[in-house]
């Protein structure tokens, strides 16, 4: 294992102290919802941010990083290599990604139509297991926003059926932006209504990605497994050169 190693930019307490507190918060909401202590995934969000960044969180207890950029994400994979990182995409993924993405990551939040999810499948190695995929949900049909309707979705799970190098995990959102709790809770309800939905069509769901730095308790009262988290954790995003 390589040892772990900081620029002058990571300060390491710093890192620590804010997983610590993002963990704190998820606990606390764990027990003010009556969830299952543990019954919700942290996901490190850590496009934008350097290798170093990175080491650090890793060094404080922490495997699974969100990216989505995808040249970013190579290289910070081939900097990390030495390291057991489990990759997620969560970007936006268009058909000129999809090879790279099927070979070089384990998860990926943002399938949202067949086309994409048949390139995936076909480019995933037989020596690799399956991908393990969420679909993106457009929960509050905004235009600027990727994501399939709600009253789509029985079709694209259902078509998804015979991709074997697929594994259909659940459901991801990203909500209209609100600093009201109710609307919050309002948006992650109507995902996890979707998702018992698709759990009650057969569909073996397990995992529902929702809520992000500013709206993770909302997202645990109504039934997360996976928060995804960046801010909070790394602080504002360097700027892009």
């Amino acid at each position: 294992m390589s040892p772990i190693s900081t620029n002058d930019n990571i300060e390491v307490e710093t890192i620590n102290n804010r997983l610590a507190a993002i963990r704190a918060r998820i606990a606390a909401a764990e027990r003010e919802y009556g969830r299952q202590p543990g019954s919700v995934m942290l996901l490190a969000v850590s496009k934008a941010q350097p290798a170093d960044a990175i080491r650090a969180v890793y060094a404080a207890g922490q495997r699974d990083f969100g990216e989505s950029y995808l040249q970013e994400a190579l290289s910070k994979q081939t900097a990390l290599g030495n390291f057991a990182i489990t990759w997620h995409f969560i970007g936006a993924l268009q058909s000129n990604k999809t090879r790279q993405v099927a070979q070089h990551f384990s998860w990926v939040h943002s399938v949202d139509r067949l086309k994409i999810a048949v390139r995936l499948n076909e480019q995933r190695q037989e020596d690799l297991p399956p991908l393990n995929i969420c679909l993106q949900v457009n929960i509050g049909a905004e235009r600027q926003k990727a994501g399939i309707a709600p009253s789509d979705l029985h079709l694209l799970a259902t078509q998804l059926r015979p991709l074997s190098r697929l594994r259909l995990r659940g459901l991801m959102a990203l909500p209209p932006a609100s600093n009201d709790v109710g609307a919050q809770r309002g948006y992650f309800r109507q995902l996890k209504l979707a998702f018992e939905q698709l759990r009650n069509d057969g569909h073996p769901l397990d995992t529902l990605s929702m809520g992000m730095s500013t709206d993770l308790e909302a997202a645990v009262a109504e039934g997360t497994t996976l928060v995804r988290i960046g801010t909070a954790l790394f602080g504002e995003r360097p700027p892009k050169h």
